[in-house]
């Protein structure tokens, strides 16, 4: 058995790749991305990855394959569960021959994400296991058990894990690779009577799903990685729950505060009833510390009443954890402690080494960065749109940023693809308002397509601006299909956008590079003039794709200091130095911006001292 300093992503995929995994597909999602990736760089020959249009899509194709016997892994964030809703509802009844593992990560904080959302309340709506994971090994060995599972119950099955088990990094015990499981593929069998959703079909599938997730929650009772600690406690009236990367901290805490009765869950559902009666005997107070949401606290109160157990549970519900954020070793420790009746001492002091007070940090909130093509985008549609009633929608992406001032582009920010929807209905209800939406190349073919089809289906009046920065920059430049790339490393056609958008019915659709100032705002200029639906394509490299040499200078000589290039774009790289605007060369890039708005024509190329 080989070892490797692993992330728990990696380990993630590691662990699918030993489970003998043939077809890995999703989309780009931070925690998520690098397990496919991963997948990618790593995978034996005859596994298949793909980077899907949108996760609704890469569920679909992982069922296409688990229906052939394939073993399947789908990986996406919390939100993109929510894309994925529709053929998993169905997918539950319908089942699986091949195992089929939902690789869901959750953003506890939320870190990068518009949600707090806890994939364990998918896992019972939906019906299927969850397998929750505390650590990046334990995530490596689980992923392997996830996919036997799903396979011996013939259903798809939820792996949940949440940023610090995706994001950190451990040493990881690897199986050596005449070790995997080698799947052997049936292929897909016709039989309308199991692949063919109806109603009848349904009903008798959901009599059986309720059987197998009964006799579940036995088996998870006794699978291993659900287990009671501690039965030597020094606090014997009282006892911890707890799951995920939080029983990672609860054992840490529990390291310097004492021993206590501890329930490791790592099968959220079905819950192991038996196995958390059998922790619940003889307590009279039991702590639940849990991200995001009470799941172990609801079940453990359920169970309490259902055993007529006189065990008082406390949790988020109770207020004796907090609602809302991530959880770290502080906050549990002073959550236990609390729970204990004991104050907490300073770590370093007890060992010691007393450490000097730690300086505030400065706030530095997210910007775009210095030369991206978005902030000449926005600041080009503002300047045309000056003095008229406007309303600015934006969309999921580093374009979201271009809400910070001074650009204040973003009015609204609900889902991916969802301007496109809000301009149209604000416009409905108030038609002396000029509407755009802000969509990015990748989201547009992921979920903008249908709103813009809607668009132009029942008549609207809007304008639609593609941000194509020939990447999906944000989750770490995955391709897709405006980029001729495939993750197998293919060469292919890129799907054209301004195709796609004259196809479906627009008369307007122009393309330019929104470094060109004054063509860009005239061409904005004309599209908000036309009636209908118009589109304009601003199209221009992401810099962290594309690198340049250059830098611009400010010319000291001709600067009358009025400041307008800081007050009214805001790129990182113009920074006063000396009450004075100067260029910052470790960030310029040279992208021009700057200097064809300047009114004194004081910045240019790098002799312009």
């Amino acid at each position: 058995m080989g070892q490797e300093f692993l992330m728990g992503n990696e380990a993630i995929a590691m662990g699918a790749i030993a489970a003998g995994v043939n077809l890995v597909a999703g989309y780009p999602g931070t925690p998520s991305t690098e397990v496919l990736e991963t997948v990618a760089k790593r995978r034996p020959d005859n596994t298949y990855v793909e980077w899907s249009i949108n996760e609704k899509v890469a569920m679909e194709v992982g069922a296409g394959a688990a229906y052939t016997g394939a073993r399947v892994m789908v990986t996406m964030k919390q939100v993109g569960l929510n894309v994925a809703t529709d053929p998993l509802m169905s997918l539950e009844y319908i089942g699986v021959k091949g195992g089929m593992v939902i690789l869901v990560a959750d953003d506890p904080g939320p870190i990068s994400s518009q949600t707090e959302q806890d994939t364990r309340h998918f896992s019972r709506f939906s019906k299927l296991p969850c397998f929750d994971p505390s650590t990046v090994q334990e995530a490596y060995e689980m992923v392997q058990e996830a996919f036997e599972y799903s396979e011996k119950y013939r259903t798809p099955v939820f792996f949940r894990s949440t940023t610090r088990v995706s994001h950190g990094y451990a040493v990881v015990d690897l199986k050596e690779p005449n070790d995997y499981h080698v799947n052997s593929i049936e292929g897909f069998v016709k039989d309308t009577k199991r692949w063919v959703i109806f109603p009848k079909l349904s009903y008798q599938a959901h009599m059986d799903i309720e059987k197998r997730n009964k006799e579940l929650a036995g088996v998870f009772s006794a699978y291993s990685r659900n287990y009671i600690l501690n039965d030597d406690s020094k606090f014997p009236a009282k006892g911890i729950a707890t799951g995920g990367f939080s029983f990672t901290y609860a054992c840490e805490a529990l390291r310097e505060l004492g021993s206590v009765k501890l329930l490791k869950v790592s099968t959220p559902h079905p819950f192991p009833e038996e196995l958390a009666v059998k922790f619940l005997a003889g307590l009279d107070e039991v702590l639940c510390i849990e991200e995001l949401d009470p799941v172990i606290e609801r079940e453990l109160i359920y169970i309490c009443g259902k055993y007529q157990l006189p065990v008082k549970i406390y949790g988020k519900m109770s207020g004796h954890v907090h609602t809302a954020g991530e959880n770290s070793i502080d906050s549990v420790k002073g959550n236990i402690a609390s729970f204990l009746g004991l104050t907490i001492t300073d770590s370093a002091a007890v060992a010691g080494n007393e450490l000097a007070e730690m300086p505030v940090l400065p706030v530095r909130p997210p910007v775009l960065c210095a030369g991206c093509p978005h902030r000449a985008s926005f600041y080009a549609v503002k300047q045309a749109m000056k003095g008229k009633k406007t309303i600015f929608c934006g969309d999921i992406g580093c374009y979201t940023m271009g809400n910070a001032m001074p650009l204040d582009m973003v009015d609204t920010c609900l889902c991916m693809g969802a301007g496109l929807g809000i301009a149209q209905g604000v416009r409905h209800m108030e038609p002396d308002t000029a509407c755009f939406a802000f969509v990015g190349d990748s989201t547009f073919f992921a979920a903008a397509i249908p709103g813009v089809i809607n668009a132009v289906y029942n008549q609207a009046n809007m304008t639609l601006v593609v941000l194509d920065n020939s990447t999906t920059a944000m989750t770490g430049h995955q391709p897709h299909p405006g980029t001729g790339q495939t993750m197998m490393g293919d060469v292919v056609d890129k799907v054209s956008i301004e195709g796609i958008l004259k196809g479906i019915g627009l008369k307007f659709v122009e393309t330019v590079d929104p470094l060109q100032y004054d063509k860009a705002v005239s061409t904005v200029t004309r599209a908000a003039e036309q009636p209908g639906v118009k589109a304009i394509i601003f199209k221009s490299p992401c810099i962290a794709i594309v690198k340049s040499d250059k830098c611009l200078s400010v010319n000291q000589d001709k600067c009358i200091n009025c400041r307008k290039c800081i007050r009214e774009i805001g790129c990182p790289a113009l920074i006063i130095r000396d009450d004075r605007v100067v260029i910052d060369d470790s960030l310029c890039t040279g992208c021009g911006l700057c200097s064809q708005i300047c009114p004194a024509l004081a910045i240019g190329g790098e002799d312009n001292e």
